[in-house]
């Protein structure tokens, strides 16, 4: 039972930094300042983009349980 919630966390973690980082850039940030953020946000938000969104909150739920889980059998 350990492990099995561990193993999962585990993948969990790495499905949940991946689709963090899959996400597009919303605030001006650091290249904003150099002149990096000359793109315009005319475009909305994508089926892609939501699909990714609802991914992503639903990974950090799943590990959120995983974790709580993890400690209560421990």
């Amino acid at each position: 039972m350990i492990l099995t919630l561990q193993i999962l966390l585990v993948l969990l973690s790495l499905i949940l930094g991946l689709s963090v980082l899959l996400h597009k850039g919303k605030g001006g940030g650091l290249s904003s300042l150099f002149g990096g953020g000359m793109q315009s946000n005319l475009s909305g938000s994508t089926v892609a983009e939501k699909n990714l969104d609802r991914l992503t909150v639903v990974t950090a739920l799943l590990w959120l349980f995983a974790l709580i889980a993890l400690n209560l059998v421990l």
